[in-house]
């Protein structure tokens, strides 16, 4: 073998807490990467390379095998150690080290829209994936879903929405979520150039996919109660709301509004779009019925797993007429889009054993103790909440968009991640707040940072 070519361009921190076989293993790959060390360049061996850095050969040797294991480097036999072509796309980021003497910190969140997915039963979920995995690969693509799927939803709907709906006729879809669900419908159904009416403030990340899809977005301005009919613009083809718990203000629309609604629609020509944001989320009472209930014929109804498990399964549902279901599976056909099936298959699992309607009784329970133990706390303050007993976050209204943004930044000061309302208008903002949610946090949590947050939220209203 020939000589050991000349050592890397390393330099390694020793007072750093970060290991030296990291150091040097993030040293290495980052030439690899930036083109210091190229495709085919010899590195010393272990041996060499730690008597020229001054370290033990441990420390070589391990940041080697992590190099070869990620496939940034490869032996040769009686040749040495080679540089190899990166792996695609795999330029990996390493975090900023923290200055020495601090610590890097998460922030605690408190953010509407999270789930409580540290409620879910570990057991059963590595059970769930476990079981997944045991069914054979598809030959063939499954447009509206897995048939298993579609009938664990159409029972989910019925147990815990009230809803009642065939799975075998297709009126029941598999999706990749809301927002993919809105994208579809912006294309299949809606089409390019046609206007359509959102809540504001709203759901921005679906307003985003229609306008994105080349619809006319308009706002519709909501109250406490929720959308209102009587701001819908003549004109539309359709109209998106979030009935069961309008987000991010907490109301819920009125049964009076919804017959208005569904009655407006029909005359006017136009679907209503149902997201049922938090819709498994009562705690007062029995929830109002589903638009869909109402009008299955011009509502299209948007449910997912996001918000009662996990995002991880990438999973949700549509119900909808015959004509808008026909137009997604043609688009599906067209495209060869359609929603991932792994988190079908996990769902079914879930359902198969009962672990989903165990959770969903504890999230229910669980969300229900902590939203009294946050209104609570805020309204012995002094506070004013907006919302009704349901879903997973509360509101705090503020005179003034500084005010929101001044306790936003102070909240993370003292380790909060918090939303205001600002940022869920898309014109000129009517609403100025705190959007406080309770799930992706644990209990403790929640608990030793409460009274510091009820203290900020005080004293932004002393100062307005």
């Amino acid at each position: 073998m020939s000589a050991d070519p000349p050592a890397p361009p390393v330099a390694l921190d020793r007072e750093s807490e970060m290991p030296l076989a990291v150091q040097l293993a993030d040293a290495l790959r980052s030439a690899a990467a930036d083109g210091r060390l190229r495709s085919g360049d010899r590195l010393p061996s272990t041996r060499a390379l730690a008597t020229r850095l001054q370290v033990s050969r441990t420390v070589t040797s391990a940041a080697y095998e992590q190099l070869h294991a990620e496939g940034w480097i490869a032996g040769k036999h009686g040749s040495g150690t080679y540089i190899t072509t990166a792996p695609p796309g795999s330029l990996p980021e390493t975090p900023p080290r923290p200055k020495r003497g601090t610590t890097a910190r998460t922030l605690i969140d408190l953010t509407p829209g999270s789930p409580w997915a540290g409620g879910i039963d570990r057991a059963a979920w590595r059970r769930a994936w476990r079981a997944a995995a045991d069914a054979p690969p598809l030959m063939r693509p499954e447009r509206a879903g897995l048939p298993e799927y579609r009938e664990v939803v159409a029972e989910h709907l019925l147990r815990h929405r009230g809803l009642r709906v065939g799975a075998e006729d297709e009126t029941v879809l598999a999706t990749g979520g809301t927002s993919a669900a809105v994208s579809e419908l912006a294309s299949a159904v809606l089409g390019r150039g046609t206007t359509v009416a959102i809540e504001e403030p709203g759901y921005q990340r679906a307003a985003a996919a229609m306008t994105a899809a080349g619809l006319n977005v308009v706002q519709a301005p909501v109250d406490v109660e929720g959308f209102r009919v009587d701001s819908v613009p003549d004109g539309v083809k359709a109209v998106y709301c979030s009935p069961a718990h309008q987000y991010p203000l907490g109301g819920r629309m009125p049964a009076g509004r919804r017959v208005e609604l569904v009655e407006r629609a029909r005359r006017d020509g136009f679907l209503v779009i149902e997201d049922d944001y938090d819709g498994e989320l009562r705690y007062d009472v029995a929830p109002l019925p589903l638009l869909a209930a109402l009008a299955p014929d011009v509502v299209v109804h948007l449910g997912t797993t996001s918000k009662i498990l996990t995002p991880t399964l990438g999973t949700g549902w549509m119900v909808a007429p015959p004509a808008v279901v026909s137009a997604i599976l043609e688009l599906r056909d067209r495209t060869g889009i359609g929603p991932a099936v792994a988190g079908q298959r996990v769902l079914i699992e879930l359902a198969r054993h009962g672990d989903l309607g165990r959770h969903l009784r504890r999230l229910r329970r669980e969300l229900s103790e902590r939203r009294s133990l946050v209104v609570d706390a805020l309204r012995e303050a002094g506070l004013a909440v907006l919302g009704d007993d349901a879903g997973a976050h509360v509101v705090v209204p503020l005179g003034s968009g500084r005010a929101e943004r001044d306790v936003r930044t102070r909240g993370e000061e003292i380790g909060v991640r918090i939303d205001g309302l600002t940022r869920h208008h898309a014109g000129r903002a009517r609403w100025h707040g705190i959007a406080l949610g309770y799930a992706a946090c644990s209990r403790e949590e929640l608990l030793g940072v409460l009274p510091q947050l009820v203290d900020l939220l005080k004293q932004a209203n002393h100062d307005r």
